[in-house]
Formats: C-alpha cells, structure tokens, sequence
C-alpha cells in the first residue's frame, strides 16, 4: 500500500562517512514508497559518504538536518543503518546517543540493521530486549543485555532488528509494517 505510512515522519541516521549504502538507501527508499516523509540526519549537514561491503566506496547523500536541529518529538519512528564505520562514528557521537534514547524513552519504534545496534548499546536501551545484528556483535550486545539471535529478522515491542545487508528485503517489510501500526 503506497500511502499506508503517510502522515508519518521518520529520522534515518547517516554518518559522515562508512554507512553501508544499501542499508541507508533501501529502507529510505522503502518508507518513502509507503508514503513516509524521510528526514536524513547526522553530525552536521552536508554529504555523507556511504560504502559498500565496509570497503568500497558508495555514493554521497544528503544530511539535511544535524542532531542539535532535530527533536525526537518530531518523528514517529527511526532507521539506523549499519556499517562497521558509519556505526562507530555515531556511537562515539553523545548527540546521536541521545537521539536514540530519546526515541527510546519516548517508546517510537526503531528498525536497526547490521552493526547499528551498537549505538543502541552506548545508549543503554538493551537491557531485557531480543534482537539480531551482524553476527560479530554479538557478544557487544549479550554485554549489554540484550537476547541475542541469529535471524533474518527480529522485532522486540517496537524495535526491529536484521543481521546485514542480504536481509533488507525482510527488514524493509518489517520496519513499514511496524511503523504502521506505531509500534514502540
């Protein structure tokens, strides 16, 4: 349904540099096609460089507004795309931390792919959640604890969870779906 998430604004992060590029562009790509008003944000505006397979350079994106500029209150749900990278950079960011708690206090609804989780990790939102991520995270994660599993796709009272960039068909399902119903 192409208008099923209309009405409904969503932050999707991009680091500066190193955020995986189909991690980024397909879940954007699939919430904008759901009617969604995509907002890119990050450390500051400008270009983001993206990568494919952590090494290889992808395309620049847009950041059009920075974490001081933006308010939790105005979005209804977040995507974080992962990259070994583009997540490092932005757990090492507080501004970013605290973006991601805010959307936790708040209880929006999440969707989280690859290496991302561990933003959720420096902000502490992992404690008693069931998740997945790529798999050399894992013990990141449990340390955190989080139940960590090895599936395609995972969603946990709002949060949505996939392992890499082979699982974005599901993931991108899963995120409209749950940014639909407003789960968090």
């Amino acid at each position: 349904m192409p208008d099923q998430l209309e009405g409904t604004a969503v932050a999707v992060l991009l680091a500066q540099r190193g955020t995986e590029e189909p991690e980024f562009t397909e879940p954007r790509d699939a919430l904008t096609d759901a009617g969604a008003d995509v907002t890119v944000v990050g450390t500051e505006t400008g270009e983001g460089e993206t990568v494919n397979d952590d090494l290889d350079p992808g395309d620049s994106y847009d950041i059009t507004t920075t974490f001081e500029e933006a308010s939790v209150d105005d979005y209804d749900a977040l995507v974080i795309p992962g990259g070994c990278v583009g997540a490092d950079t932005l757990r090492a960011d507080d501004e970013a931390v605290s973006f991601v708690e805010g959307f936790d206090d708040a209880g929006k609804p999440m969707g989280v792919v690859c290496h991302a989780p561990w933003l959720l990790v420096e902000a502490d939102v992992l404690d008693g959640r069931t998740l997945t991520s790529y798999h050399s995270i894992e013990t990141d994660l449990r340390n955190a604890g989080a139940e960590w599993v090895d599936e395609e796709v995972v969603t946990d009272d709002g949060l949505v969870t996939s392992r890499n960039p082979d699982d974005l068909d599901a993931f991108c399902e899963a995120i409209v779906e749950t940014f639909t119903e407003g789960d968090g």
